[in-house]
């Protein structure tokens, strides 16, 4: 069985290449003493403002209501979670908005 992906009208983005030049480097680069020979080198990273904030975001451990998660836990057991299918759309919009002024 063969499935297509589609861009979904998005740009295609270049596949990066790797090279045993730039796997050495990249290996280099992991450690912490690698990485003043990699800018002795002239290799360097610049990251947009989209990756350092995933990437902020994807370190940050936000506090998990342990008390609300067990207690979602229970009415879902139950049968009793009531899904507010208002406060979804509206949430989803909300995101829509923030990532559509992100462009």
């Amino acid at each position: 069985m063969n499935t297509t992906i589609s861009s979904n009208g998005l740009p295609q983005l270049p596949l990066p290449t790797t090279t045993t030049e730039n796997s050495a480097a990249q290996a280099s680069t992991a450690a912490p003493s690698a990485s003043s020979s990699a800018t002795q080198n002239g290799d360097s990273v610049k990251l947009t403002d989209s990756a350092r904030a995933l990437h902020e975001a994807s370190n940050a451990h936000a506090p998990v209501d342990t008390q609300r998660v067990e207690q979602i836990r229970q009415q879902l057991a139950a049968g009793t979670y009531k899904v507010d299918p208002h406060a979804i759309a509206s949430r989803l919009v909300s995101l829509e908005g923030q990532i559509g002024s992100g462009k």
